[in-house]
């Protein structure tokens, strides 16, 4: 499982708000629901973050396992 917490502490330490990710850099609210929840989002969601917060991938998720193989 993709996890989204550490996104939301360096949004918080550099001050974003989620208001001024959709208003001012054209997130909608419905990827902010899916990061929210967790949920799958598309590369250029995440890339679109990282250049945002000028980060890595690596500094807004982690990877948990989730027990399902699906190979």
């Amino acid at each position: 499982m993709i996890r989204y917490n550490k996104m939301w502490d360096l949004l918080k330490e550099r001050k974003i708000s989620q208001y001024k990710l959709i208003n001012c850099f054209g997130l909608s609210r419905g990827q902010l629901d899916r990061l929210k929840k967790n949920e799958n989002v598309t590369l250029h969601t995440i890339d679109v973050l990282c250049n945002i917060l000028e980060c890595n991938p690596e500094d807004i998720l982690t990877h948990t396992k989730d027990g399902n193989n699906h190979f």
